[in-house]
């Protein structure tokens, strides 16, 4: 039977119900460094420093200067949990992402008067209001430029058509009432509403509301083509749950929050005031991004001034680690979606499946499983590349295998490369392509022919078999049986 998740509540306590899936611990934990440092250990995976591994969420009920104010981390940080929360088979995410895309259900307002995230409320108006002291937030290591919310929903309005658009964004907390924004140039649509409300001279009023539904936070990983700009990603949510996400009017800024969410910051965008995003310990760095390096601090960020925050009783915090798996999930699904669907619209049934795998780090790297039937579907593997790379404009390399290679499994992927690939004929460059500024290797001083920092090479691997050769490569055909006649406890 499917569970029933509507929030982060929910979704922890059917965690509680699967083994290896949920862990807590009593003993304290310091916000800055430790909630992310002993995490590395327990299950962060992804692109972060060895060792690190896939293990259950955490819950730290003892934090450091804030009692009686958990922190919860990991909560995607595995797909097979992803899929656990999406009652949804983990192989199949993209697909029931895909689906639920062209499906929306869009959503609503709650007629509650008083939501579960507005149960507590501090205005900045109060005396002694201070985030700092509200929200405990934290850094992923000792050198991030300051502490950061992390995995917070950041949701505003066009300020002349209405349109509505959910995003993840770093945030950096900077004072009582000042947190940063850091924006990738040209690649958010609340970015785009930003700049106009500021064109305008007018501030953008958002929320941000944290510790939500999973399937929240998986659909606003969506960029465009697959979600351009005026559609709601709320919308792909509802439709993964099977019923409208419920929103709140806020209660200070003329903008919607997540009904049920643990926490909900006010404010506004304010026009032409920035700062840089080091202001706290002027280090010139950010925090660990999904690369698995320490950022570089934004030298000029927008600035949110908040205007209140509004919690749940007993709220739960939610995080995550800038590289860890979690990213992945929240990054990387969603790109396979778009991709299944872009090449499905233009070549059907031949694209089996496709993975991002935590090596690239949900943006870099997609795998693409496709099928060859017939002597003209030679060539179309490498246009269903060149299709993924329209589908998501961030990937940066592609490797394509045949349907008899398990994509889920990088050793059988690597293993189609050293024997169904030959680098000379089967590597196409595509140079001088914008992608993502996170990536170290994509500036003018690693390679002096790219014209800006962002833009690469892309790179499609061809690790498939000529179809005239196909019948030279089959696998070693094993006996199908079932082992537990032999081993019952396996």
């Amino acid at each position: 039977m499917a569970a029933k998740i509507n929030d982060l509540r929910s979704a922890i306590e059917y965690l509680k119900t699967i083994p290896g899936q949920y862990a807590e611990t009593d003993v304290e934990v310091d916000p800055w460094g430790e909630v992310s440092a002993v995490y590395k250990y327990i299950g962060a995976g992804g692109t972060v420093v060895r060792p690190t591994k896939e293990g259950p969420m955490l819950v730290y009920n003892n934090v450091k200067g804030f009692p009686g104010r958990p922190v919860a981390i990991g909560v995607l940080a595995s797909r097979k949990r992803v899929g656990y929360l999406l009652n949804h088979d983990p192989d199949r995410l993209g697909f029931l992402l895909a689906d639920a895309v062209q499906r929306p259900i869009n959503p609503v307002l709650t007629d509650e008067k008083n939501p579960p995230c507005q149960e507590v409320v501090y205005k900045a108006t109060d005396p002694g209001f201070d985030i700092r002291k509200i929200i405990p937030t934290s850094t992923n290591t000792p050198v991030d430029g300051g502490s950061y919310i992390t995995i917070g929903m950041a949701y505003a309005k066009d300020v002349e058509t209405g349109e509505k658009d959910i995003t993840i964004h770093r945030l950096c907390v900077h004072t009582e009432d000042e947190i940063s924004m850091f924006f990738t140039p040209g690649a958010r649509h609340i970015g785009a509403m930003r700049e106009k409300a500021e064109r305008l001279g007018k501030p953008l009023p958002i929320s941000i509301s944290i510790g939500v539904d999973p399937a929240i936070e998986i659909a606003a990983g969506f960029e465009p083509p697959t979600t351009p700009i005026g559609y709601d990603e709320l919308s792909i949510a509802g439709a993964i749950r099977g019923e409208a996400v419920k929103m709140a009017k806020c209660l200070t800024v003329d903008a919607e929050c997540i009904a049920n969410a643990e926490y909900v910051i006010e404010g506004e965008l304010i026009p032409d005031y920035y700062v840089r995003e080091d202001r706290v310990k002027e280090n010139g760095n950010a925090m660990p991004e999904f690369p698995g390096y320490v950022g570089p601090a934004a030298p000029k960020c927008p600035v949110l001034k908040v205007t209140a925050v509004t919690t749940r009783k007993d709220p739960i915090m939610q995080t995550c680690i800038g590289p860890s798996e979690e990213h992945r999930s929240m990054a990387g699904i969603p790109t396979e979606a778009s991709i299944l669907m872009m090449v499905e619209k233009a070549m059907p049934g031949r694209l089996v499946n496709c993975y991002t795998p935590p090596a690239g780090c949900g943006k870099y790297l997609v795998v693409l499983q496709f099928k060859k039937s017939q002597p003209s579907d030679e060539g179309r593997q490498r246009q269903a590349a060149l299709l993924a790379f329209s589908a998501f404009a961030e990937l940066k390399n592609v490797i394509v295998v045949d349907e008899d290679v398990d994509i889920f499994d990088m050793n059988d992927v690597l293993w189609a490369m050293q024997t169904r690939y030959q680098g000379d004929i089967d590597t196409i460059f595509i140079p001088g392509v914008r992608c993502h500024p996170l990536d170290p290797s994509e500036r003018t001083d690693y390679n002096p022919m790219i014209r800006d920092t962002g833009i690469t090479c892309k790179t499609i691997f061809d690790a498939t078999v000529p179809f005239a050769l196909k019948g030279h490569y089959g696998r070693a055909p094993f006996l199908e049986l079932d082992p537990k006649k032999w081993v019952p406890d396996l």
